[in-house]
């Protein structure tokens, strides 16, 4: 069964890209733009997580997160807000209203696809494949380790969660500011000439004499994993 995530959200430009983003990641969306409507919604059927907007019209989000933890259905049903409120005091009530995470807009959307991830194999580690596999390359979310054509890899933490991140999508080029959001997170402030060197390092560790390369580097765009190496048999 494929993992279900319903968006609470009225700017519809937002609804559009995250839904794009989420299916692409082998998510199903379901979308609505009124928290009346979603709270109805949630009382036919039940998601596997809510991505849910603060201002939401109908009923707010903070009512509709309140009425989730309240009901015994949807009580551990898990929950990032999604908001252009960035003080403190706000977070903080979003957070005690029972939001699980919380997101201020403007973000970037590997960094909310790794929160989504994250909370997913938190909260139901089941939809959450533990092994990436690729080609030769076989990543273990669980136990932390990676090996190659059967023979274990040594990587630094960096490298392993670059390497994770990269291999959830294979194909798909991320900037180095992209892969700084989403490998070390949004509020971290380093060079993105970082991204390189540690690039260097995961290619020196997991790339043997005449072996392919499954990192891509594509000039003036970023890197990403060579989907035709992910689908090599």
């Amino acid at each position: 069964m494929s993992t279900r995530i319903l968006i609470v959200e009225d700017e519809e430009p937002l609804t559009l890209l995250l839904r794009y983003n989420l299916e692409a990641e082998g998510f199903e969306v379901d979308a609505v733009a009124r928290g009346d409507e979603a709270d109805l919604r949630l009382r036919e059927q039940v998601p596997d997580l809510v991505l849910l907007d603060w201002m939401v019209p109908g009923l707010s989000g903070i009512e509709l997160c309140r009425r989730i933890r309240a009901r015994r259905e949807t009580e551990r049903l898990p929950v990032i807000m999604l908001t252009a409120r960035g003080e403190e005091g706000d977070r903080v009530r979003g957070l005690a209203t029972g939001a699980d995470d919380y997101i201020v807009k403007p973000f970037s959307v590997p960094e909310l696809l790794a929160r989504v991830r994250a909370l997913l194999r938190r909260a139901k580690p089941a939809h959450v494949a533990h092994l990436l596999v690729a080609g030769d390359i076989e990543l273990d979310r669980v136990s932390h380790r990676v090996r190659r054509e059967g023979r274990e890899l040594h990587l630094g933490p960096t490298e392993f969660k670059l390497l994770e991140f990269l291999m959830q999508s294979p194909g798909r080029v991320f900037s180095r500011e992209q892969l700084l959001d989403g490998v070390w997170g949004h509020d971290v402030y380093i060079d993105e000439r970082t991204v390189d060197v540690h690039i260097g390092r995961l290619r020196k560790a997991i790339n043997r004499p005449r072996s392919p390369d499954p990192i891509r580097t594509v000039r003036g765009s970023g890197y990403s994993f060579d989907e035709m190496f992910a689908g090599a048999a």
